[in-house]
């Protein structure tokens, strides 16, 4: 588990920077003004610590009232997003509620994991899902050029196995990518530039935290 402080943001797309070598670099912009620390999970009551963090304000008529009780009592806003980053207890004090976590959590050569939802693709055959090479398409072939075969396994065992790669929905599934680059950071507009593509549609939320692996190797996630 990834037991590192982390962010909420908005993919807005991606773009492409130069190095000072002049290597073109692919990147995806997120914007990540607006994260405000909502409430504190403590060991004595909830058996764990974390951060919990929302992202992306809303108006208060919009919220359910639940969600105005809990931001009324911790007098905070109400958000469209909320996730929980789990971290040592001397997160907690050093990030009281009501405060912001801005761009400058990361720095310019840092490795993240990032985590969102990919897009979803629909019902899709077995090779757009599963990348099959389909049918030849020879003489005496009928309507087969697409379909997966046969799917069987004669008498024993009867059935079909589990997990047969078949058609199916394709997408809209919760994706992490590890180890992707910070290629430039924007304190003033709050933007922070990752090298390469990463999940979800434009516009759509994902959660960027630093790299688990590395963390590990160091002996820097500690819970």
């Amino acid at each position: 588990m990834n037991f590192q402080i982390g962010l909420i943001a908005k993919k807005l797309g991606m773009t492409q920077v130069f190095k000072d070598e002049g290597d073109r670099v692919p990147v995806t912009v997120l914007h990540v003004t607006g994260n405000t620390v909502t409430a504190h999970r403590t060991a004595e009551r909830d058996t764990y610590t974390a951060l919990q963090v929302g992202f992306a304000e809303k108006k208060a008529n919009r919220a359910s009232k639940p969600e105005k009780g809990a931001a009324e009592a911790a007098k905070v806003g109400t958000f469209y997003v909320h996730k929980e980053f789990r971290v040592p207890a001397a997160a907690l004090a050093a990030h009281p509620v009501g405060s912001q976590l801005g761009a400058d959590l990361f720095k310019e050569g840092a490795r993240v994991d990032i985590t969102g939802t990919s897009k979803g693709k629909g019902y899709q055959g077995v090779i757009k899902r599963h990348n099959m090479e389909g049918e030849k398409n020879s003489h005496g072939q009928h309507e087969f050029f697409r379909h997966g075969g046969s799917i069987g396994c004669r008498k024993t065992p009867g059935r079909v196995h589990r997990g047969k790669r078949m058609t199916g929905h394709m997408g809209h599934e919760r994706v992490t990518l590890q180890n992707l680059e910070v290629v430039k950071i924007d304190a003033e507009r709050g933007l922070v530039l990752v090298r390469g593509p990463i999940p979800g549609p434009n516009n759509g939320f994902v959660t960027i935290r630093a790299a688990v692996k590395p963390a590990i190797k160091a002996g820097n996630n500690k819970g």
